[in-house]
């Protein structure tokens, strides 16, 4: 199969959770706004959230692949079936104390980390408390999910790992539409939603356990040992933790910071929630496919094809990311009014969340960039390299984030992350380019600056058929309508783009087809 197929297979996959989840954030956006019980809900899903990047994807995308992919290749799959079972054991028990330890420390990590803008309002930093020692479990269910997709990605079975996600939109877009039925209050609403969060998790676990099951892996529990491949994971693991997490690294601290201000909280996360589409669908499924692709290729000692595939994964990143940078940023004020202007959510409020989906637009290839590059450490087994440029972008973030937020607001937040994801991918690239991991194609660099040049083209083009389409984008415009236009719009931008991109030389479907179909190679 080639890799175009498989980023398809986990990039559709993903298409189809983000789909689910714009519907969930449009409900509770109707539902909650941008008012201080959305700020309470969404301060409460972070911290879980954070901890399921940090010690879950983040740590076994990075870590586990690449050791259970050496076990597939050398010991066959009893040796992997050996080695995942070991460490299922030492995992099982360590999230068990970790989730015991938070639950009791939840008020202390409410006041000091997640939220210490609520501080001054007991109520609403109780109410935080109480909604994050419900959700917090779903962070042990997510971390032994995320282990078992990593071995599923391993076996190249994709679509189980891929799928699982789209249960936790569905099981909250079903709580929001029972609080709908019921005439729930907001905090009755949000009380649905937290206890949602858990059931869900306990849902996606059991999918990926079936998945691996029927991939011809059966899981049994071990009493947790120190065997000294479970002591070279947690080597790779510690650092690569902090490094999967960078987003949400930056995240937090751009959220304990916009607590201070009311509504700036809810305003991020949906802002977020749209940029995270083009980077689920493309970012995600490069990095879930890559890793575990490069790891083979490296352990057969096929280097050729390796530095291929990493050369390749970029440049199809870029040929997609590129034009949705643009769009995002030419038409982020009627995608904020399309998809949320409507119940609580209000016209003001289109004009802010807008102002900070341009922005993420801009860092969009930045943060894309980042899973197609950070494989390239992994599969090598060096998660040390990535820690250390994530910790820079982390103290740029929070620099500029303390720096701008008393002159930008939530703006300024949006801009430091950006501004950070950029410092990352900079420092990514040029050290597998010097380290001769990444080789420097003249070829790929004027594709880049041609693919550049078709998503300018894109944007003025959109720019000026956006005046044309201003009436029935109007606040007061009917929805069917007011969809229409966005409609069409997009069709717009993929008529200019894509002929564009073909016709200067910035894509070639050939050379795209011929490069990215992965055979073995001499090293």
């Amino acid at each position: 199969m080639s890799l175009v197929r498989k980023f398809a297979t986990v990039g559709g996959a993903t298409l189809g959770s983000r789909i689910f989840g714009f519907a969930r954030e449009t409900m509770m956006a109707a539902a909650l706004g941008t008012g201080p019980m959305a700020d309470v809900f969404y301060a409460a899903f972070r911290f879980p959230n954070l901890f399921r990047r940090l010690f879950a994807e983040g740590a076994f995308n990075a870590a586990f692949v690449p050791l259970f992919s050496k076990e597939i290749e050398t010991q066959g799959v009893e040796g992997a079936k050996r080695f995942s079972e070991e460490v299922f054991g030492v995992l099982f028990s360590a999230l068990m104390l970790i989730t015991i330890a938070m639950e009791l420390a939840m008020p202390w990590l409410v006041d000091w980390v997640i939220a210490p803008g609520f501080a001054g309002d007991a109520e609403k930093s109780a109410l935080t408390v109480r909604l994050a020692t419900v959700m917090f479990p779903y962070l042990m269910c997510m971390s032994l999910t995320a282990m078992m997709s990593g071995m599923l990605n391993s076996l190249h079975h994709f679509f189980a790992a891929a799928i699982a996600p789209v249960f936790l939109n569905v099981v909250m877009i079903a709580a929001l539409a029972y609080a709908w039925w019921t005439g729930a209050d907001p905090l009755t609403t949000a009380w649905y939603l937290s206890w949602s969060v858990l059931v869900a998790g306990v849902l996606q676990l059991a999918i990926v356990y079936f998945g691996v099951r029927h991939a011809g892996i059966s899981i049994r529990f071990r009493r947790p040992r120190m065997t000294p491949n479970v002591k070279r994971l947690l080597v790779l693991a510690l650092p690569a933790a902090i490094t999967g997490g960078i987003t949400q690294i930056n995240q937090i601290i751009g959220q304990a910071i916009a607590s201070g201000k009311e509504g700036a909280i809810a305003a991020l996360q949906y802002a977020d929630r749209i940029y995270q589409l083009p980077l689920g669908v493309v970012g995600v499924a490069v990095g879930v496919v890559l890793l575990p692709e490069l790891s083979r290729a490296l352990k057969g000692g096929h280097m050729k094809e390796a530095a291929n595939l990493q050369n390749r994964s970029l440049e199809f990143v870029l040929f997609l990311t590129l034009p949705a940078a643009a769009g995002l940023w030419v038409l982020s004020d009627p995608i904020i009014r399309v998809l949320y202007e409507r119940g609580a959510f209000s016209a003001e409020n289109t004009v802010v969340v807008a102002s900070i989906l341009a922005i993420y637009g801009i860092g969009l290839p930045g943060f894309v960039m980042i899973k197609a590059l950070q494989p390239g450490f992994y599969a090598r087994e060096d998660t040390r390299t990535p820690m250390l440029f994530t910790i820079i972008s982390v103290v740029v973030n929070t620099g500029l984030a303390i720096t701008l937020f008393p002159l930008l607001a939530e703006r300024g937040i949006a801009t430091a992350e950006a501004a950070a994801g950029w410092i990352n991918t900079a420092l990514l690239f040029s050290t597998l380019l010097w380290r001769g991991d990444l080789a420097w194609e003249w070829a790929f660099f004027r594709r880049t600056v041609l693919l550049l040049a078709a998503a300018g083209l894109m944007a003025a083009a959109l720019a000026y058929a956006l005046p044309f389409a201003a009436a029935w984008l109007a606040p007061g415009a009917p929805l069917l309508q007011q969809v229409a236009a966005l409609g069409c719009l997009l069709l717009l931008a993929v008529l200019v783009y894509f002929p564009v991109a073909f016709l200067i030389g910035g894509a070639d479907i050939g050379m795209i087809r011929r490069n990215l179909k992965r055979g073995p190679r001499p090293g």
